[in-house]
């Protein structure tokens, strides 16, 4: 199974960190991205060896784990009557509106973690 993972670059470490996140405490580190990348690949066949010997729960890649693309969402009546009034207002439904802001949010996020992380990527584990 391929698990994917995140890679950056440590300034406390001065290291390439490479975390395999669907592996709770799976991290490796290298010289270069590449080193970071083949590190965390075999610490995750050591995860997945002691997790067997152990009979915990192997989980499955997040890679392979499909998003059904609906959501149910529980809100205060508040909110959902304030979100209805601007979807209104803007002429959308308001499924559109939520998939609009939630995507700019979603945006924003993805800004402020390259600003705090400029070297992070997302890759996959060979």
């Amino acid at each position: 199974m391929r698990y994917p993972f995140n890679l950056w670059w440590s300034e406390d470490d001065q290291r390439w960190i490479a975390e395999v996140y669907d592996l709770p405490g799976c991290l490796a580190d290298g010289e270069t991205p590449e080193q970071a990348a083949r590190e965390a690949a075999k610490t995750a066949r050591l995860w997945l060896e002691v997790a067997r010997e152990e009979g915990r729960e192997i989980p499955t890649p997040s890679s392979q784990q499909q998003a059904s693309g609906q959501l149910a969402l529980r809100l205060p009546k508040f909110l959902h009557a304030s979100l209805r009034r601007r979807a209104a207002r803007e002429g959308v439904s308001l499924n559109q509106y939520l998939v609009a802001a939630l995507s700019e949010r979603d945006g924003e996020a993805r800004g402020r973690e390259t600003a705090t992380h400029p070297k992070r990527a997302a890759v996959r584990a060979r």
